[in-house]
């Protein structure tokens, strides 16, 4: 089952979460520093960690 989010905003942005350290991150543009953003999952992991 899919949640379904509505959320009010400027902008979207389409990424890939990357491999960082030992956790994880998505790039967005400089443009946006200092703003409040949400990150939504829409896909399941491709990786699973060994916890």
């Amino acid at each position: 089952m899919v949640n379904r989010f509505q959320i009010d905003g400027e902008e979207v942005l389409d990424g890939q979460v990357k491999e960082f350290g030992n956790s994880a991150h998505v790039t967005v543009p400089k443009r946006w520093r200092g703003a409040d953003v949400k990150v939504v999952r829409t896909s399941e992991p491709t990786e699973q960690d060994e916890e």
